[in-house]
Formats: C-alpha cells, structure tokens, sequence
C-alpha cells in the first residue's frame, strides 16, 4: 500500500535573506547576486563550468566552441546570469576582465570521474581566501552525502563554513547523495537521497543548496527507508517536501545533463512554484550553439520574472 501525500494548500513560502541571520558579509554578496544580477529579482540563475574537471572534455563534444571557457563567460553576460562558477584554474584566467560585471562563485572542491563514485570524494582545489582574492560573491562546495569518506567530507566541509564565516562569504553546497549505501536504498536520485541530501547541508551549514529533482518513485524505492519505501508524490510535492527539509537556506536545482526544451521549461515552473530559489544550469545551455542558448536563456528569464520576491 503506497501512501500519497495531499498537495500544501497554501502556496509555499519562499526564503529571503531577512530569514537567514546573516552577517553583514554574507548579505551583502548574496544581495548582489538575487538584487543586482542575473534576474535581479531574488531569484538565481547561476552557469556552472565545473565539469571539465567532474568529467573531462567529452562534455564540449556536443558544442565545440564551448571548450575555451570565454564562450561561457560571455553567455554568462550576455544572458544576464546571476554568476558564474569556475574552478580556481578557469577562473584566474578567463574572470579577471568580467570582474565587477559577472559575478564569480569560486568551486573549491572537485573531483574527476575516473575512479568509482562508491567512495567518493572532493578534496580543496582552492580555499576561500582564494575566493576572497578574487573578488568572488559565494563559494562552491560539494558534499557526498552517504559516501563512506563522509567523515573525511564533513570534516573538510566544517572547516570550510568556518572560514566562510571568518571572511563573510556565501557558501553554496553541491549536495549529492552518492556511495553503495545510497545506491542500495533507492538510488542518488530518489526522494530519500535528494531529501536527506537537502538537510544535511543545511545543518552543516550552507547559505545555498544545490540539489538535484527527485525523480518519480519506482520500484528502487522499496529498498528506501519508511516511509519513503511506499510515499507516492507528484513532482511538486516532492520539490517543496525537499525544500522544507532545506529549511532558512536557500534552494537551487541542478538541471542536470541537457534535456529537450519543453521538459526543462516545465521542471523551472515546478521547482519555482514549489518555494526554490533558483537554478543553475551548464550542460543544458553551453552545449547549445550561442544563439540558441541564448534564447533558452531568455525563456528562462521569463519564468524567473513570475518568481520574484522583494
């Protein structure tokens, strides 16, 4: 017997800044990017360019203009994206001469995909003194969540939002459900995974949260823990379940590997509706020839415009 949740009958709740007890750092950066960039209405649209290193150059295969790193900095800019986030390589090579006009995430973990995810793990590829060197507005960090080097991953995470507090700086966490032990219980991207996933970086501490749609429940999910073995939700119901798990932290969607256009521009009204604040996409737009991502953009942008929040 599966258990079916009703839908909220109230409309969910965003967010804002005046619910996160921030300090006077930290607002001020994650102010610029939800006020003064990108949409500018309190919601993100971030560019991530960090899967040259996650996995390697067979991702610019599809666009080949999209290797040199300017391609994304000027669709970036030129589709008034909330920010940009680059490795510490990419972005003192390619950032310096957008500094100012296209706001920086600096990632400071990674990792490559030769080894099994089973154990993995994201050790520091930079530091956020690098981050604050660079004029960035927020950090990027990823968190395996369920990964057996979990210990070694919080532990590394901790002292990371203590230096983030130390300088003011936003840390957006990559909050990823991964290992044997997530895969024999429904899978990284089942609603336990993505859920528990949403919680753990927000009691580690995480301005903004980065996490992907759960997907539909299926046969995996049996393995799940109760109750999620037999929950039954459609996808906003999931979505806004996750975001509360998130609590006063801010919620963005991963997009994901590139999708046809009218299923991605359905999962933006879903996740926006359902209380998040924003998306971050790569794959999805800069694996698209420059005109046509740039209009995908502009689609984006008008969605984004129904979701604002003073």
């Amino acid at each position: 017997m599966s258990i079916t949740a009703s839908r909220p009958t109230t409309a969910p709740t965003r967010t804002t800044l005046d619910d996160m007890s921030l300090s006077q750092g930290k607002r001020a950066r994650l102010h610029s990017l939800l006020y003064e960039h990108g949409p500018a209405n309190g919601t993100l649209l971030l560019l991530p360019v960090d899967q040259g290193l996650e996995h390697g150059p067979v991702d610019f295969f599809a666009n080949p203009p999209a290797l040199d790193p300017e391609f994304q900095c000027q669709l970036a800019l030129q589709g008034r994206y909330s920010g940009i986030a680059l490795q510490i390589g990419l972005a003192q090579r390619y950032q310096s001469r957008y500094a100012g006009r296209l706001p920086l995430v600096l990632k400071i973990n990674g990792r490559t995909n030769v080894p099994s995810s089973e154990d993995a793990f994201s050790p520091l590829t930079a530091s956020v003194e690098d981050a604050v060197r660079l004029g960035a507005a927020a950090v990027g960090y990823t968190c395996y969540v369920g990964s057996p080097a979990q210990e070694r991953d919080l532990r590394q995470m901790n002292e990371v939002r203590q230096a983030c507090e130390r300088y003011g700086m936003p840390l957006i966490c990559w909050a990823y459900p991964r290992g044997a032990a997530i895969a024999k219980k429904g899978g990284q991207d089942s609603l336990y995974a993505v859920d528990y996933a949403a919680r753990v970086a927000s009691e580690m501490g995480a301005d903004v949260i980065k996490i992907n749609i759960p997907r539909a429940h299926g046969d995996a999910d049996a393995a799940a823990p109760a109750p999620y073995d037999t929950l039954v939700e459609d996808r906003r119901e999931m979505l806004t379940r996750v975001i509360r798990s998130a609590g006063r932290s801010l919620v963005i969607f991963a997009g994901g590997s590139k999708q046809p256009d009218e299923e991605l521009l359905g999962r933006i009204d879903d996740c926006m509706a359902a209380g998040g604040t924003g998306f971050i996409f790569g794959r999805n737009m800069w694996q698209r020839p420059m005109d046509q991502a740039m209009a995908m953009t502009e689609r984006v942008h008008r969605i984004l415009a129904q979701y604002g929040v003073g």
